[in-house]
């Protein structure tokens, strides 16, 4: 065990410094962003002060993180859904043997357990998924992060639903960013986002009893008007249920998908492009269209975002969205969506600029220990009346126009952009 420690923690420094190779690391000091986790129960003193030697010297800052759990609820849950459907029972069919087996294994480490007290030590003590936080000698930025990080943190299963506005006019004009309302298609959708909500996403899956439930719009308004619909009656959650983190006021009412406007999910700022086709972008700015294409991620619009940019200020939202219990449906904009969507499955941030967040479609996110469960389902399939082909034989399509005004007139468009479910992509 002890060489097996020694080498995994010999990878762990070669990954902090694998590009200081050469450099100066005493100039460089512990500035680089990089976290390594050196994952073991470390249970002694012994093996505490081991690490810290093993380390000394180096310019990094070691933090240990300890959780206690006392609550034999907790305990016996986290063994069911994390332990027992694990890799090391997947061919075990007796699920009570492992459990048994996972409890023998508690007791042997409380046999040599030394709680973590060393004053000279940082560390984070967790009690109870993190209904009391200990810490002690803590400084700097990241490790102060990393603290606000693991308060926010619980045991339970949440579900996130994303999706789309509705079809907005820019949309249907093949344009990005701007403030417009939504098409004829975009209020259908709104109509049938809000009757999933009512017959669905506040109902208890076992019970079918109301379940108290979030809501999340951009501050534009075409997250605001698909949301409109949704009903925000009182309602009474039962005392002690699962998904409650506002116990201190569990007597009171709770408002249903009470809206909440955050100008933190706002769609990517497109700047001067703002408004623009990508035709027009390609013929305007040349050299802008060009280097977007070399590196979505961290491409920034003249006088506009970048990808990196609004990762920065979705940071503080994902850590709310973490300390949650209830579930949450964000309508948000497809650039935005995509790296919420990145980060609760895990998916590369350079893969996340092109990931699927179609429109007229609720992806069901509920990430659990090891992996996220994802569904997805759509609402709204627009049908021929409303693509604009309404006369029998005539299979052009094009789509309706983008207001009832449009709509009435009489007027037939051609629109290419009207049935396409992924309008167009920052």
């Amino acid at each position: 065990r002890r060489s097996f420690a020694r080498a995994a923690l010999k990878d762990l420094v070669d990954f902090l410094f694998q590009e200081d190779l050469g450099s100066n690391l005493e100039q460089r000091a512990s500035d680089s962003g990089r976290v390594a986790i050196f994952d073991a129960t470390n249970t002694t003193k012994e093996r505490r002060e081991w690490i810290r030697t093993s380390l000394d010297g180096l310019p990094l800052k070691l933090l240990f993180i300890e959780s206690v759990c006392t609550d034999p609820d907790v305990i016996d849950r986290n063994i069911w859904q994390v332990k027992v459907n694990n890799e090391d029972y997947s061919t075990d069919s007796d699920k009570k043997k492992a459990y048994e087996d996972f409890k023998k294994r508690i007791q042997n480490y409380e046999a040599v357990y030394q709680p973590i007290d060393e004053e000279h030590l940082s560390f984070i003590k967790l009690i109870n998924c993190g209904k009391k936080v200990e810490i002690n000698n803590i400084h700097g930025f990241l490790c102060g992060r990393i603290v606000q990080f693991l308060t926010n943190m619980h045991a339970t299963h949440q579900t996130i639903y994303l999706t789309r506005h509705g079809q907005s006019e820019y949309n249907y004009q093949g344009k990005i960013g701007g403030d417009s309302g939504l098409s004829l298609m975009g209020e259908k959708f709104a109509v049938a986002l809000a009757e999933y909500c009512v017959d669905t996403l506040t109902k208890d899956p076992e019970t079918n009893a109301p379940r108290p439930c979030r809501l999340w719009t951009s501050s534009l308004q075409r997250t605001i008007l698909t949301a409109r619909h949704i009903p925000h009656p009182k309602v009474k959650p039962s005392v002690g249920g699962t998904n409650m983190t506002y116990s201190t006021e569990k007597n009171k009412d709770w408002i249903q998908m009470s809206p909440r406007v955050l100008r933190n999910l706002d769609e990517i700022y497109a700047g001067v492009c703002d408004g623009m086709t990508y035709e027009e972008i390609e013929a305007n700015y040349p050299e802008e269209f060009a280097l977007r294409n070399e590196n979505k991620l961290g491409y920034r619009y003249p006088r506009g975002e970048s990808y990196l940019d609004v990762i920065s200020r979705l940071d503080p939202l994902v850590q709310e969205l973490e300390s949650y219990q209830e579930p949450v449906l964000i309508v948000g904009h497809q650039g935005v969506l995509r790296l919420i969507y990145a980060y609760f499955t895990g998916m590369d941030r350079t893969e996340a600029c092109n990931a699927s967040i179609p429109l007229n479609t609720v992806i069901k996110l509920t990430p659990k220990t090891h992996e996220c469960d994802e569904d997805r389902e759509v609402l709204y399939v627009p049908t021929k009346a409303d693509l604009g082909a309404i006369v029998e034989g005539d299979e052009r399509g094009g789509g309706v126009s983008p207001t009832a005004a449009d709509g009435v007139s009489g007027v037939r468009k051609i629109n290419p952009f009207a049935a396409n479910p992924e309008p167009p992509s920052y």
